[in-house]
């Protein structure tokens, strides 16, 4: 019988969401061959008392678990050497951060199971907890944009006990006319959405955005055929441009005179261009002011992204025309909200919603032992690079 152990989030700053919620682990163990056991911990948006009273145990040493699943990365000194763990590595890209976290899964014979590597047969991401990034980083955006012009006020999300309480706070919110840019076609993009529906904001078409005055607030929903072309064909492929996005131009700058606000949650990595140029904000037909990265991805698809902030002080601004960071709200700067952890603002939510995808699309296979699935997303193997991954070799220090 598979042992499955929950670990207690050790990153600082601290992580309350969880991969099982207490009433997914019941449901489990008495339907599947599968125990689980729950890592104590005080943070944990779900408490001790709950796991306990849904039938699991909780315990400090859960060093007997076969698998281990936590959500942000582990720190090196919490990790047990020859286990199987699932989390958000984030050693992919080979960011320089978490370089000692992989060379310490490879030195401790560990099996590194990333989640963000979890994908179907098309490339789509299996499981993850992009809508719920994309709610609270809209909901950000959109707060801090009310915060510097004083038109409307809305609250923080965390002060609200679920994602039902939050929807009631848009209930009577009147919006000045603004125009708003959506960036994304994955989860993030339909967490945005939502947002956007639930305030009644009206969906304008991308020839209509560009040309068309409104009386009321618009957003315009752009995907890869409205983002980017190829710079031979002047078309977009979506095979293409994920195979060589280098050879693709990026169309997002005619969007920039006509847009106050931009909530982006677009994949980016090297060779995919950026939206925009940081040259591009000193110049007079740049009206936004405010931008929501919900992707998240420092000096990325939003150049003007300069660093994390926190879930506590989610907005800082850069001064259009030197490049530097400033307080929020001034007159020549741009506000930008660029959070890595925005899904905790609605723990207990994103983590059921993260349990259901992993009971629905990853559990099976966990308990079968292994699938093709698994494996495409196994980046370490028992202290060994897969071959999917040989890439990062000079990067684990092999």
């Amino acid at each position: 019988m598979l042992t499955i152990g929950l670990i207690r989030e050790g990153k600082i700053p601290p992580d309350n969401r969880v991969a099982l919620t207490p009433a997914q682990c019941k449901w489990i163990q008495q339907n599947l061959s599968v125990t689980i056991k729950v890592q104590q911990c005080e943070i944990r948006c779900f408490k001790d008392r709950e796991y306990i009273e849904a039938g699991i145990e909780v315990k400090e040493d859960i060093g007997d678990c076969d698998v281990l699943l936590g959500i942000k990365e582990v720190p090196v000194g919490m990790l047990i050497p020859g286990k199987t763990y699932l989390f958000f590595s984030h050693t992919k890209k080979m960011q320089p951060y978490n370089q000692k976290l992989l060379q310490n899964i490879i030195s401790k014979k560990i099996t590194l199971i990333d989640y963000e590597c979890l994908e179907h047969d098309d490339g789509t991401r299996i499981i993850g907890f992009g809508f719920f990034a994309g709610v609270v980083g809209a909901h950000n955006g959109m707060m801090a944009y009310g915060n510097r012009t004083g038109a409307f006020k809305l609250g923080r999300v965390y002060k609200q006990k679920s994602f039902q309480q939050l929807i009631h706070t848009y209930f009577g919110l009147q919006l000045p006319l603004l125009k708003i840019a959506v960036t994304g076609s994955g989860r993030v993009a339909h967490g945005i959405l939502e947002v956007m529906n639930l305030m009644e904001i009206h969906e304008a078409e991308p020839d209509e955005y560009l040309e068309k005055k409104f009386d009321y607030p618009v957003y315009v929903h752009l995907k890869g055929a409205d983002l980017y072309e190829d710079k031979l064909t002047c078309k977009y492929s979506r095979i293409g441009f994920h195979e060589h996005p280098e050879n693709y131009n990026c169309l997002f700058k005619k969007y920039i005179s006509e847009t106050d606000i931009l909530l982006n949650g677009v994949y980016w990595e090297e060779k995919i261009p950026r939206l925009f140029e940081m040259v591009d904000i000193k110049k007079p037909d740049f009206t936004i002011t405010t931008i929501a990265d919900i992707s998240d991805d420092r000096n990325g698809s939003v150049p003007c992204n300069i660093g994390d902030a926190t879930m506590e002080d989610p907005i800082y601004g850069v001064d259009k025309l030197t490049g530097k960071k400033t307080i929020p709200y001034l007159e020549n700067s741009i506000d930008i909200m660029a959070v890595g952890n925005l899904p905790n603002e609605l723990p207990r939510d994103a983590s059921r919603y993260f349990g259901e995808q992993l009971i629905k699309f990853i559990l099976n296979d966990l308990i079968k032992g292994g699938s093709k699935i698994i494996t495409n997303a196994t980046i370490v193997k028992e202290g060994n690079l897969t071959n999917e991954f040989g890439y990062l070799k000079e990067y684990a220090g092999l």
